[in-house]
């Protein structure tokens, strides 16, 4: 059975670690601790009383939406095409969110995510991104649209492994589908596969009553099986079990993630996300703050540690301060709440909610 507070753990732990990381994305590690001190950065560094999230988690609740929406489209009307088509549509609209001004014009939109101001804020999104969206946003995983295997592919389909919890479809078609919505963007087998990998390992610990260490194996031979003939999935394998054993030596956090890289290419990220999460996997507090005090690519880290940890522990297990002055606190809930409680109305159902077809036929729905 789906546990809600499972889902809003791990949307809300991805935005928390994004928030911390942020603030020290792009400083080296003498400036970190220079000056936030020898622990480095612990609290939010707010700007106007908020602690800002990134396009990590911008991407994110776009990666929920189109989900959401795409179900609503099948369940209402009969027919939908594949989770990968509406996840192309929402990045578009994030895209937006990035070049254009709110509000949009008087028109038809397909995310109720473009009714909210914040989100009209560049918070430096990813080249690839931006410019793989322009062109289209037609990536493939058998027709890659470019060589890219940087982070931005993993940073923001958590969703995915959320959405299929407790699910029919098996493991191989969430983590394709996880695959799938990195490739969009990122064309390199390593822009994708830790995408899949992370799929795999949220939907593992939300469902499952399964250790952090052993959904990272699970995934581990899983994309062995999902991905033979991917031209680098050895070097993957052994980067995610370096992770692994790392996190179970007595290893100051630096020195064990300077072994694994900085985090700016997505199977750096998801490694040191997986050894601050298996290390720390009941101390959400201590895994976020190994997690973003690093010289790299802190909030994408940050954010897919969280994603993780928060999935195992929930929601109530997140520490209060990571919480408070979180941006869009309340709009991260409430996706998280949608992907639990998913669509249920259809074409022939009596079941009414106008809420749901604000937010996922009309888009129309503006938060109150």
């Amino acid at each position: 059975m789906r546990n809600i507070d499972k889902f809003r753990g791990c949307l809300i732990g991805g935005a928390a670690g994004d928030a911390l990381g942020y603030a020290v994305e792009f400083l080296d590690e003498g400036q970190i601790f220079g000056k936030y001190g020898s622990s480095g950065i612990t609290e939010y560094n707010l700007t106007n009383g908020k602690a800002l999230i990134s396009d990590d988690t911008q991407m994110t609740l776009f990666t929920a939406n189109a989900l959401l929406f795409a179900t609503t489209r099948g369940m209402t009307r009969g027919i939908k095409g594949s989770y990968e088509s509406y996840i192309q549509t929402m990045y578009k609209c994030w895209y937006r969110t990035q070049t254009e001004s709110f509000p949009l014009p008087d028109e038809y939109l397909y995310s109720w995510l473009l009714n909210i101001p914040e989100l009209f804020s560049r918070r430096a999104p990813g080249t690839t991104c931006l410019t793989a969206i322009e062109l289209g946003a037609n990536g493939t995983v058998s027709t890659p649209i470019n060589s890219s295997k940087g982070c931005g592919g993993v940073m923001r389909v958590a969703p995915i492994g959320l959405y299929f919890c407790d699910t029919k479809p098996p493991y191989e078609k969430s983590d394709m589908i996880g695959a799938e919505a990195a490739a969009i963007t990122h064309g390199h087998d390593l822009g994708y596969i830790p995408a899949a990998a992370l799929v795999h390992i949220i939907r593992a610990v939300c469902e499952c009553d399964v250790t952090i260490r052993d959904a990272v194996n699970e995934s581990t031979a899983a994309m062995d099986k999902l991905f033979p003939n991917a031209e680098h999935i050895s070097y993957f394998t052994t980067l995610m079990n370096r992770a692994v054993r790392l996190a179970g030596e007595d290893l100051d956090d630096l020195d064990a993630i300077h072994q694994l890289g900085q985090g700016w290419v997505a199977e750096e990220t998801l490694a040191i996300a997986i050894y601050c999460a298996i290390k720390y996997e009941t101390d959400f507090d201590k895994a976020l703050i190994a997690a973003v005090n690093h010289e790299g690519d802190s909030d994408s880290t940050g954010a897919v540690a969280g994603n993780i940890l928060g999935a195992k522990l929930g929601y109530d297990a997140i520490p209060q301060k990571y919480k408070n002055d979180l941006e869009l606190h309340d709009v991260i809930i409430e996706i998280s709440d949608d992907l639990c409680k998913d669509c249920q109305i259809s074409e022939y159902s009596p079941v009414k909610d106008e809420v749901w077809v604000s937010k996922y036929i009309r888009a129309d729905y503006k938060q109150s």
